[in-house]
């Protein structure tokens, strides 16, 4: 059995850290915290506080020794986009050198490649397209159907659904209905960076507010449809924003309980407009610790190796994970800024085995499929 934190005594002390013992007594009772607990834990709790407590939670929720991934490749069918994002290295214009539309013979390599090293998912997400019709978006989910019958279609983040409804002058329930119709199974929780409208505004102020973001999601779970929920922080927002993205997160979750999954991943300054520094593994683990505690009712949260590596993924086991994402055979707008970690289905298993747990392969709404040969 994977470590079980000890219920020792806390190491914060003394009457500054009266609120610290207060909330920690609420998550080892099983209560809710409100946002006042949050912020004492999020701001004064030692990271092994943290640990412990997300850890234990993670232990209750998840008993058994495992830890999933889902097999999958993020294909993005295009680059070309107007939002200009600058937190974003990827886009290029529409009249920009470099800028693509992806083809149906690259997508079918794409897809075969992934089916045949076990993938059972396909990731796709683009740009703000200016040009492209939605009838471009229904017939490339109709011809994935058709030549895919089995593939799990993870596709189209909630800021170009929004974008789809404004463009073509039809409401969000019916771009909606309109993608399911075609093929569309679940929805990605890109877009979210931080989903607080001041930010917003400072980071993406072409792409649609945290309001939106928040409608698109709930419309979604309302058509039966699952999603997940991100966060991509440690840019222009303080800390106060972060939990406020979580409570978001959580209200939405209260009223439909559509998330299947939450991940967050520390931005990554290479290449983009905005001038910081990337923020360290201390930072992303604390982070994650208090999301495990504040959504109590989201059932599972991600490690991103991506973007954190693998070894800060092991740790993240620890500090409330209980998911290690994806195989991820393909991923391009984290590398366009600079970091560029893989791994295979084998050194997964291995990372995993390592921090005491059995991997196990899943769908998108985290049942398990037949393990596939390590490659």
């Amino acid at each position: 059995m994977p470590f079980a934190p000890a219920h020792s005594p806390f190491e914060e002390t003394g009457s500054q850290y009266a609120d610290v013992r207060e909330a920690a007594r609420l998550v080892a009772g099983g209560q809710r915290l409100d946002r006042p607990a949050a912020e004492a834990l999020y701001y004064k709790a030692s990271l092994h506080t943290l640990a412990r407590l997300a850890h234990a939670e993670r232990l209750r929720r998840h008993p058994q020794p495992v830890v999933t991934y889902v097999g999958d490749r993020n294909i993005n069918y295009s680059n070309i986009c107007v939002c200009a994002c600058r937190f974003c290295a990827f886009y290029r214009t529409p009249d920009q050198e470099g800028g693509y539309v992806i083809s149906r013979e690259e997508m079918t390599r794409k897809i075969d490649e992934t089916i045949r090293l076990g993938g059972t998912q396909i990731l796709l997400q683009g740009g703000h397209h200016p040009d492209l019709p939605l009838e471009w978006y229904e017939d490339l989910l109709r011809w994935m159907r058709a030549t895919w019958p089995t593939l799990h279609i993870h596709a189209f983040s909630p800021p170009e659904i929004f974008f789809w409804a404004q463009t073509f002058g039809l409401s969000v329930p019916e771009v909606l209905r309109r993608l399911r119709e075609a093929g569309l199974d679940s929805i990605p929780g890109g877009g979210a960076e931080i989903l607080h409208n001041a930010v917003r505004k400072q980071v993406s102020p072409n792409k649609c507010s945290a309001d939106a973001w928040l409608m698109v999601m709930e419309e979604a779970h309302k058509l039966g449809m699952r999603t997940t929920a991100t966060m991509m922080f440690g840019h222009e927002e303080s800390p106060s924003h972060r939990l406020d993205h979580l409570f978001a997160v959580r209200a939405v979750q209260d009223r439909t309980e559509g998330f299947t999954a939450f991940i967050p991943w520390t931005f990554q300054p290479a290449h983009t407009r905005i001038s910081v520094d990337s923020l360290p593994a201390p930072a992303y683990l604390r982070l994650l610790a208090v999301s495990r505690l504040v959504l109590d009712n989201v059932p599972n949260i991600q490690a991103s190796w991506v973007t954190m590596g693998p070894e800060v993924a092991q740790l993240a086991l620890f500090h409330g994970a209980n998911d290690f994402g994806s195989l991820m055979i393909e991923e391009n707008v984290v590398a366009a800024a600079g970091v560029s970690y893989r791994l295979n289905r084998a050194e997964i298993h291995k990372i995993i085995r390592a921090a005491g747990f059995t991997p196990v392969q899943r769908l998108m709404d985290y049942r398990p499929v037949e393990p596939q040969p390590a490659v």
